[in-house]
């Protein structure tokens, strides 16, 4: 089995220094921004920028499939005002083509808020025609929807939603799912033992479908079960703690897919990275 295990990377500087970054601490897979989260749109990248991103990613071994590139905080593609609804899929739709042109298959972001003005059921329906209008208008890189911890008016706290946007996309080649350990667990779904993790895939692979997962946040929780409070913790640290993550790197869905630590000590991502890697079977590395 190969996992590719990494952490959310700086790209300060420009998307080139994100391979370099996370080869710095010895990560296989890595997560970046393409562009600074906090805003909506952001100058093309440029042309030396894109060539020095994908050499760097071919010299230190990156594939496409190591990488999730996550999109701006500010994107709600489930947004009940019209015009709330159309800046966040033309920043959506710019964020999937940035993707494309460095070479990246995948797209991860948050589905979207009703903000408690339309149903879950209508912002999920919104989401799923976002999903469909950046599809559409992009090529090769899969739309990743995140599981979210069920914070305020968000959607996709549960499965369910998961399962209820992909039914609604069109083409579902390019359609998949990330799973956050802390938001999944702050959401209701235990994972503090190899047994509770156990039940709580088997849900996820009933209810959407574990050929749809393209990625995974690893990240312990500072707050209890279901207390839909989304606060990362290192890992260990935390209320779900280290057998979760040794159960998930044993499972087979979490092969070749990136594996990313949101975990709050970026000088603690070293040893986490190691931890983690601790867990695959000695006869498969």
């Amino acid at each position: 089995m190969v996992k590719f295990i990494g952490a959310h990377i700086s790209a300060a500087g420009g998307v080139e220094n994100a391979p370099k970054n996370a080869a710095e601490i010895n990560a296989t897979a890595f997560a970046l921004f393409t562009k600074n989260q906090k805003q909506w749109f952001a100058p093309a990248l440029s042309a030396a920028s894109i060539e020095a991103f994908k050499k760097n990613c071919q010299e230190l071994g990156f594939a496409a499939n190591a990488i999730l590139p996550h999109d701006s905080y500010l994107i709600n593609l489930g947004h009940p005002a019209d015009e709330g609804l159309e800046k966040s899929r033309n920043s959506f739709c710019d964020e999937m083509k940035r993707c494309e042109i460095l070479g990246l298959d995948r797209l991860n972001f948050h589905p979207g808020s009703h903000l408690r003005e339309i149903t879950e059921s209508e912002c999920l329906s919104k989401i799923a025609e976002s999903i469909n209008i950046a599809l559409d208008k992009t090529k090769g890189v899969t739309a990743v929807i995140e599981n979210t911890a069920g914070q305020g008016s968000n959607v996709g706290y549960r499965f369910e939603h998961l399962a209820e946007i992909i039914d609604k996309v069109e083409d579902k080649s390019r359609v998949g799912i990330c799973i956050d350990t802390c938001h999944a667990f702050a959401a209701g779904y235990d994972l503090t033992t190899p047994e509770a993790c156990g039940k709580t895939f088997a849900e996820l692979d009933k209810v959407v479908g574990l050929r749809y997962l393209r990625g995974m946040h690893f990240n312990d929780a500072k707050k209890m079960l279901g207390s839909k409070v989304d606060r990362h913790e290192t890992l260990g640290n935390g209320a779900i703690g280290t057998d979760c993550f040794k159960w998930l790197i044993e499972q087979p869905f979490t092969d070749n897919i990136p594996l990313i630590l949101e975990t709050p000590e970026p000088e603690k991502w070293p040893a986490e990275i190691e931890l983690l890697k601790s867990f695959v079977k000695q006869e498969d590395k």
